[in-house]
This record gives structure tokens, sequence and C-alpha cells, in this order.
């Protein structure tokens, strides 16, 4: 048995656990924070089958996608309207993807 734990973009999330959803999957959805960009993510909580990972990666590579957008760092406040102050393009996006073993699972 494993348990997944997938970090997506918010954007991404729900379409995202609900293919994993329709395709029998149990998920388990948190608000999370990035370090990085300090934006909101979802990390998805999937227990499952061995077997069933590689599926879980293919869903969660369709439909989290990767893209550019405009990152305001702390290093522009007080800049204003300055080249220098519009923030750096970043890629966003696809999924943070950890599978963990689980040593005893029980639905109570």
């Amino acid at each position: 048995m494993k348990l997944v734990l997938a970090i997506v973009n918010n954007d991404d999330s729900a379409v995202a656990a609900t293919a994993l959803t329709q395709e029998g999957f149990f998920v388990t959805k948190l608000s999370t924070t990035g370090g990085f960009l300090m934006v909101g993510n979802t990390t998805l909580l999937i227990g499952t089958e061995d077997d069933n990972v590689a599926r879980i990666k293919e869903l969660l590579q369709k439909y989290c996608s990767t893209r550019k957008q405009i990152a305001m760092s702390t290093n522009s406040f007080g800049k204003g309207l300055h080249r220098d102050g519009l923030g750096d393009e970043v890629t966003v996006g696809g999924a943070t993807f950890f599978v963990l073993n689980v040593e005893e699972f029980d639905k109570l």
C-alpha cells in the first residue's frame, strides 16, 4: 500500500481531484502554501495499492500543467512602476509527487 502526496497549483486542483475520483481513487485535499512564491497550493493525499501509483502519476501529468506567470517579489515593494519593479516571470503549476510506503491502513 502507498500514500501519494501530490502538491499541485490551486488552479489545477479541482480538475485533478475530479479526474482521480472518477477513476475510483479516494482523495483528501489540504490547503497549503508554497515557500518559494508564498501562494496557495493544494496538497492531495491519495491512498492506493502499489500498482495504481503509475496511473495516478499519469492523471496528474495530464491535468496539472505548467505555465508562466509574473510573480512579484518582495524586492519590488516600494519601486512603483519602475521597469525593475514589475516582477519576474516564473513557471508555476505541475505537480510535486511523493510516494510513501504505508505500514498499516485501517478505515474505521
